[in-house]
């Protein structure tokens, strides 16, 4: 049975808002839009005003836009899409980013300075996207032990550098709704202007600041939604203005 669209509320996004000190904000032109801009913001106080940091960045989308996904936002009924497995949008709405990945070895610099999770991409972790598995929506480390019950799967470990860093954002998650949409990251472009099939992408440079910025400390949030939304939503949520 499908879900009724992923409408924000604004009573119950607020707190979950007002219990974050980091901010990515991903606003695209609209709804079909496949490129947007990131804006990092901090704040030293959970009852603090949100302070931009860093530039502005270009990245890029799902190549079929954006749907609303499943996420720190409450679900009611309302307009807009809603994401589902395969359709190639990258996810509207209030995330959680949990966990860093990437091809750096755990004992690395980079992998030691992490401040979340760190998640080693050998050649057996792999994201698993078939509804259908014990496992949907998860990495997993296929050399566990685990019972293998997937048909397809993402391999983390990649000879491209679209994986070389990258952040897991808890999208479908706790628990995961079969086909709800699975494995969205923030990752590396293939190259820039070449949307993702529902991730949000960028340079590696700047993949590589925000990996060794963000903070399970400051319980990092992903805020990524069409400008007219941000703008409906803005005040009642307590998020910075949009400037420029």
């Amino acid at each position: 049975m499908a879900l009724a669209p992923s409408v924000p509320s604004p009573q119950n996004t607020a707190s979950v808002l007002a219990s974050s000190c980091q901010l990515l904000r991903v606003i695209a032109p609209g709804w079909d839009s496949n490129f947007a801009v990131l804006q990092r913001f901090e704040r030293t106080r959970f009852e603090a005003g949100w302070q931009p940091v860093g530039a502005v960045v270009r990245v890029v989308l799902g190549k079929s836009g954006l749907a609303w996904g499943r996420g720190l936002h409450t679900q009611i009924g309302g307009a807009g899409r809603e994401k589902r497995e395969g359709d190639a949008c990258a996810p509207a709405g209030i995330f959680a980013i949990t966990a860093l990945f990437g091809d750096a070895a755990p004992d690395s610099p980079f992998a030691r300075a992490a401040k979340l999770p760190y998640l080693y991409a050998t050649r057996d972790l792999k994201a698993i996207d078939d509804p259908a598995s014990a496992h949907y929506n998860r990495i997993v480390d296929q050399s566990s032990g685990v019972q293998i019950d997937w048909t397809s799967c993402e391999d983390m470990r990649r000879s491209d550098e679209r994986y070389a860093v990258g952040a897991v954002v808890a999208h479908n998650s706790e628990p995961p709704l079969p086909g709800a949409g699975s494995c969205i990251f923030l990752h590396v472009w293939a190259d820039e202007g070449v949307p993702t099939a529902g991730c949000t992408a960028m340079s590696l440079a700047d993949m590589s600041e925000i990996a060794g910025w963000l903070d399970g400390a400051a319980a990092p949030l992903l805020v990524q939604l069409p400008q007219a939304e941000y703008e409906g939503l803005r005040e009642v949520w307590g998020l910075p203005a949009l400037t420029g």
